[in-house]
């Protein structure tokens, strides 16, 4: 067992229902969910160590048992869910096949790298900041983040409810139109059309951008601007901050060393934003959203699903901050507005990069459907 992939394996580790239209899948759970005989982690050793054991399965993994799928372990995750680099200190970054000495991406670090490696069929992470749509988009996978409140956070670990959504990663577009028809159900609202804003495509590395123009030439796109980014990347970050020490600060506070350097610094960060300074981001939040919403409207939003190709594990602490900076900018609009992102493996660098469509509140479904016109047709069996 590779333990910067898995922190509990089997199998199955859990087996699910006998027959269903997920019999025969296999899942690989994120390290946040409730699993009935095991103790939720989040990413942290001494966290595990003093956890309790589970008395009951967070409803988002029972659904995938009912239907049919087995558990086949308890994935890792990047520290508390703080993060989109994959890059936990305390078991390793797990592997990224499909790019050889790059960062697997975070938070659902474990669930990506477990699918992309082929020992699981479906990953179940969770969706704040771009924890599904960035680890898709660096291993070449299907992402979902699902629209904010469709899926049951109860038994899952809490980073930002007011962004957090449950997700899931598949390499086939199929697997995931099954899951997501197995979670959601078949009800759909249908998309009208795809925008880009260039301002956004802009945050993204010169290959990302032409990579993604190539992609989506031919289409009928219209060009609309949603604000300065960097705006409201700031309102969702002092947001989610405060949120995340609501969750987390009074077992950082005890644990002063038990947390890894990345995830003290943003927790440190969360520490000292005060009461003022988040109702300032949180109106600014809904101004946002309002507007979005009315440029929005039923249309999609494309974009690069992460500013540049997974960065090397040993690239500096700078690099690092600058892919963070300009890939949670791209990735926070759906965190704002609550809607629904997949990330398509439709770009090439040559390394892998997601497409991301961003689609009105209740689209999930029809977003897979939508996503084939930019998928290479392997990937849509």
């Amino acid at each position: 067992m590779n333990t910067s992939v898995w922190r509990e394996h089997g199998s199955p580790l859990v087996a699910g229902a006998p027959d269903g239209p997920l019999h025969g899948e296999t899942v690989a759970v994120k390290d946040l969910y409730e699993i009935a005989g095991f103790a939720v982690g989040v990413g942290n050793p001494t966290f595990l160590a003093e956890a309790t054991i589970e008395v009951g399965t967070a409803p988002a993994v029972s659904q995938l048992l009912e239907a049919g799928a087995d558990i086949a372990g308890i994935a890792q995750t990047d520290e508390f869910a703080y993060s989109i680099a994959g890059a936990n200190p305390h078991y390793g970054p797990p592997p990224n096949s499909a790019v050889p000495g790059g960062l697997p991406g975070g938070s659902s670090s474990g669930p990506a790298s477990a699918v992309a490696l082929g020992e699981a069929t479906i990953g179940l992470g969770t969706d704040t900041a771009g924890s599904v749509r960035v680890p898709a988009s660096y291993q070449g996978l299907w992402g979902l983040r699902t629209t904010h409140g469709t899926v049951s956070l109860e038994g899952v670990w809490p980073l930002a409810p007011s962004f957090d959504t449950v997700g899931w990663l598949t390499q086939r577009s199929a697997t995931l139109r099954r899951v997501v028809e197995v979670m959601l159900g078949h009800t759909t609202v249908d998309p009208a059309g795809f925008v880009v804003d260039p301002g956004l495509v802009a945050l993204a590395e010169p290959a990302v951008r032409e990579a993604f123009a190539a992609a989506i030439a031919g289409f009928e796109v219209e060009e609309v601007d949603l604000g300065d980014p960097t705006a409201m990347f700031e309102a969702f970050r002092v947001t989610q901050a405060a949120e995340a020490w609501d969750s987390d600060g009074g077992w950082v506070t005890g644990h002063p060393d038990a947390v890894g350097v990345g995830a003290r610094e943003r927790f440190e960060f969360a520490a000292s934003v005060t009461p003022a300074q988040e109702a300032e981001a949180r109106a600014a939040l809904a101004t946002q959203r309002e507007r979005i919403d009315d440029i929005l409207g039923n249309r999609v939003l494309l974009v690069p699903s992460a500013s540049s190709a997974a960065p090397s594990v040993d690239a500096t602490a700078e690099i690092l901050d600058a892919v963070r900076g300009a890939t949670l900018r791209l990735t926070a609009i759906a965190g704002i507005t609550g809607r629904p992102g997949l990330s398509v493996p439709a770009l090439s660098v040559p390394e892998p990069v997601g497409l991301c469509l961003v689609g009105p509140r209740g689209s999930d479904l029809a977003l897979i459907d939508l996503a084939a016109v930019f998928a290479p047709p392997p990937l849509v069996e």
